[in-house]
């Protein structure tokens, strides 16, 4: 019957197409559609309507619309990734506005409204009909139906490149019409139809979505989990529910680093390199809640996740994820049995007490080293160093598509490897924290109006006040310096393969992976726990998107501190003469600061490691140092040699060895097909 219904629709559409936009500014839109009224579209999930759209409709919006319009800053925050976001419609303010005196007020999907209704209290305009529901207005006062005819009717694009008319930058002038103020955007733009700069969708593509659309944009409602499903969201949310204070903390920790996470659930062994055979049923996201398990979800909306909930309880809750899954906000996160005895390894059985919860207060909450002060130092450290690809991920991925904030201070390709967890399995270390805490607050204490000058003075000599600690430290550890060796890296207790991860810069995005890829790279890292932590907090927890200009630079500008506390661990490892050559290469034409830092490094490091180098280039023999140190936990995925014949790969390797003017001349991507000929 439905199916009958939407052909039926489809002649209407054919009559009515050409005639659904002349006139509109100069006509009253009551009169001619009827009065707004918010319509649901969502249809229950074994509806036929929702069949419809997951069958037919929603493959084609996730590929040909979602690529564009996935993140917090999709072109005019339309997100296109699930109904609720159809339903919210489009704004015009920007979102990534690295500029903004004053920091604006969020808008997540999911977080700070819950209904349609609220967002259009926000200043967001409908992209579906929400007037009179009959075909020919579902059309005529359709936003998104417009764009999709003005690009269906619109001359094709010929020659090689796009026109000068279409601007494709990333600073590019947004325009984000309404349905009212479509047809004079049409007039100016005749081009600028959807998919924008990209081929128009083909006859059969648009027909299913017109016809759609003409029948009311019906879509469908989140499937129901299954009984099997449930009874494992309901033994996380009663662990992570706990009353003792104990418990209350660690899962106020592990809420603050899983809260961007893809959850989901599989027996599939954890640290290993094991992947589930299957693609899961549903993901999950964490959320705090201000109802318990087993009641509906109220979302607690702050800017931040450590942000003061406003109640003395809060609960932590598993909300199914909806959205299109895309690969620039898709960490996904293996929750089992396996877990969770890991986690109460972790932060359960340990002996220690919790007398007081932490305040929420912003020097508080924004310094893991204050807040978590009782967490056991060697606990938080495994937390974030056996799932290390995800926590590095969180400030590569992320729910904002624009990643310069964080990617402009890291080189394109470099090695990541990890200070031995038994290193920092004492007291001295957890007193040395404690000591440092002071020195190691981060910007985003100051919140998201964030001055500028003042504040960098500020964090700046916290920080140095801190290196300077902490070398003197290394010499105290490491007083003739042949302690400090390759023992000193984590191994991944000879099979997790987090132990080594590769980052992969494509200008503002980015790639992580397990292992070592690629040819040797320019520089590394050797991260221990207060870096790791610090990355997570600075660049994912207190990271805020909308925050003024203050805010993202002094973030920006702490990160490059951070990147270079860890080339320094790595250069560390190194004859003090190479260290000091490659410092002067690695950071030439460095600003006052920099260069003020690299003094405060050099008097206080240590002469020389416990290493023995045989050769000139002893940077090129400390990467085959660690590829044999971590051999039992690193895989060959991603190594050419494991994939292509011998003959091939004396083709392919010296593509690697492209640097320089001629590497620019490449896309930040390319995808090379080798055909296998007979």
């Amino acid at each position: 019957m439905f199916r009958k219904m939407m052909r039926s629709t489809w002649l209407w559409v054919l009559v009515l197409a050409g005639c659904t936009t002349a006139g509109f500014n100069s006509m009253d839109t009551e009169a001619l559609f009827g009065r707004s009224v918010i319509i649901e579209h969502r249809a229950d999930y074994q509806s036929e309507a929702a069949e419809h759209y997951r069958t037919e409709v929603q493959p084609i919006l996730e590929q040909r619309c979602v690529v564009c319009h996935a993140c917090y800053d999709s072109p005019c925050q339309l997100k296109l990734t699930s109904p609720e976001g159809i339903m919210r419609g489009a704004n015009g303010d920007k979102v990534y506005h690295g500029t903004r005196l004053i920091a604006a007020e969020p808008t997540r999907l999911g977080i700070d409204a819950q209904t349609t209704a609220e967002w259009r209290d926000k200043g967001f305009h409908p992209v579906l009909n929400e007037r009179t529901q009959r075909a020919d207005i579902n059309l005529s006062n359709s936003l998104m139906y417009q764009m999709l005819s003005l690009k269906h009717n619109a001359e094709p694009a010929t020659g090689p490149r796009l026109s000068d008319d279409y601007r494709l930058g990333l600073n590019r002038e947004q325009s984000c019409p309404t349905r009212e103020t479509f047809d004079e955007y049409a007039a100016d733009n005749p081009h600028a139809g959807m998919p924008y700069g990209l081929p128009a969708l083909n006859e059969q593509e648009h027909k299913t979505l017109t016809n759609w659309l003409a029948s009311g944009a019906a879509m469908s409602a989140p499937a129901p989990l299954s009984k099997v499903i449930q009874a494992q969201v309901t033994d996380w949310e009663n662990y992570l529910n706990g009353d003792s204070l104990k418990q209350q903390l660690a899962s106020r920790y592990i809420y603050e680093h899983w809260f961007l996470a893809s959850l989901y659930f599989s027996d599939a062994p954890l640290f290993k390199g094991i992947e589930p055979d299957t693609r899961p049923e549903v993901f999950f996201r964490i959320v705090r809640s201000y109802t318990p398990p087993g009641l509906p979800v109220k979302v607690v909306a702050t800017r931040r996740p450590y942000d003061d909930p406003g109640t003395a309880r809060i609960y932590y809750r598993l909300v199914p994820i909806t959205e299109s899954i895309v690969a620039k906000t898709h960490m996904p996160y293996r929750l089992n049995g396996e877990r969770m005895e890991w986690l109460k390894s972790l932060f359960t059985t340990p002996d220690y007490e919790v007398g007081a919860l932490p305040s929420y207060e912003p020097e508080v909450a924004s310094n893991p080293f204050i807040a978590f002060h009782d967490l056991p130092v060697k606990s938080r450290y495994r937390f974030m160093l056996e799932e290390s690809e995800y926590i590095i991920r969180g400030f590569i991925k992320g729910p904002v598509c624009r990643g310069q904030v964080a990617l402009n201070v890291i080189d394109d390709h470099f090695w990541a490897v990890f200070v031995d967890p038994d290193e920092m399995d004492n007291s001295d270390f957890a007193d040395f924290l404690s000591e440092q805490s002071n020195n190691l607050r981060l910007p985003g204490e100051a919140e998201s109006n964030s001055g500028v000058l003042t504040n960098w003075l500020r964090y700046s000599r916290l920080h140095g006040k801190y290196i300077e600690a902490k070398n003197q430290r290394m010499l105290a550890r490491f007083p003739d310096g042949k302690e400090l060796n390759l023992d000193l890296i984590w191994d991944g207790d000879g099979h997790n393969p987090n132990a080594a991860l590769t980052i992969m810069r494509h200008f503002d995005s980015s790639t992580v992976v397990k292992g070592f890829v690629g040819q040797a790279p320019k520089t590394a890292w050797v991260v221990g726990y207060p870096l790791l932590e610090r990355i997570h907090y600075l660049l994912v927890t207190e990271f805020d998107v909308y925050g003024n200009v203050g805010h993202q630079l002094m973030t920006r500008l702490y990160m490059d501190f951070l990147r270079m506390e860890g080339e320094h661990n790595f250069l560390t490892l190194l004859p003090q003469e190479t260290r000091i050559e490659l410092a002067n290469y690695w950071y030439r034409d460095a600003s006052d600061e920099v260069s003020e830092y690299l003094v405060n490094y050099e008097e206080n490091v240590i002469t020389d490691p416990g290493i023995e180098y045989l050769t000139d280039d002893p940077k090129r023999e400390l990467f085959q140092h660690l590829e044999t140190h971590l051999k039992g936990a690193t895989r060959d995925t991603y190594r050419l040699a494991s994939h292509v014949a011998p003959a091939l790969l004396s083709t392919l390797s010296p593509l690697n060895e492209i640097t320089g003017k001629p590497a620019t001349l490449m896309p930040e991507i390319s995808h090379l097909m080798v055909e296998h000929l007979s």
